[in-house]
């Protein structure tokens, strides 16, 4: 069963293509990495699958969603997590939840146990009623990963949700996206540290707007004659 289907997805601003023909898809439960240097149109092209930009051209199902007519229902049914901290600094740890719960419309009793099970499972009890701008990267990290799966999405789209934080909290990042996944949401995954795209099931390079490359790191590794996604990733990017 896929979840997200992509074909010939195409996306202009005026005489710039930003995302040229691109088509792809990806299955339930699948962790899925989405590379690209800057300016190669991996974010536009997420953009458009969030249902936050209707394609020139090409089509896409995003959990059972089609983009052209039903991009509303797109948004209320995936999970996002943005480069920058996107939750609200001036609130607990608890307030945060509790807010993008009710935006979400979730029942506050289903809500108020969503969110003790989701502090339970993080270890997060003992910041509850702390301001989100007192705690560290990486929970804040946790943090913002757990709101994005409080109204139980079937995709969450994490776009490069490790920056900044230290190798150890990004293998403890990435031992919740398996948890997460194993439970049969689709995690797809933008990310500049080419270690990372090794836990992916499968990857995806873009550059200059076109699908350059998809399978998995050791099948396109071998393919390429490279050692590791680094060399792979150079070949099709000039950095």
């Amino acid at each position: 069963m896929y979840t997200i289907i992509v074909e010939n997805l195409t996306k202009k601003f005026g005489s710039f293509t930003a995302v040229n023909n691109i088509s792809f898809s990806v299955k339930k439960g699948e962790i899925f990495g989405f590379l690209g240097a800057n300016g190669a149109g991996k974010t536009t092209a997420m953009k458009m699958m969030c249902g936050l930009l209707l394609p020139t051209s090409g089509t896409a199902n995003i959990s059972g969603y089609d983009l052209a007519t039903q991009s509303k229902l797109i948004k209320k049914s995936i999970g996002y997590m943005s480069q920058r901290f996107s939750l609200y600094d001036d609130l607990t740890v608890f307030e945060n939840m509790q807010l993008f719960g009710t935006i979400y419309k979730i029942d506050k009793k289903i809500l108020k146990e969503r969110i003790q099970n989701s502090l339970d499972e993080l270890n997060m009890n003992n910041f509850v009623n702390d301001l989100v701008r007192s705690i560290p990267l990486g929970w804040k990290q946790r943090l913002a990963f757990a709101t994005a799966l409080l109204h139980q999405p079937k995709i969450v789209f994490l776009d490069e949700p490790t920056s900044g934080v230290d190798p150890i909290v990004r293998r403890e990042f990435w031992g919740l996206i398996y948890k997460t996944a194993a439970t049969g949401v689709t995690i797809f995954v933008t990310t500049h540290y080419m270690d990372e795209a090794e836990y992916c099931e499968r990857i995806s390079i873009m550059a200059e707007g076109e699908l350059k490359l998809i399978g998995s790191p050791t099948e396109l590794k071998e393919k390429m004659g490279v050692n590791t996604i680094d060399d792979l990733f150079g070949k099709f990017v000039s950095r």
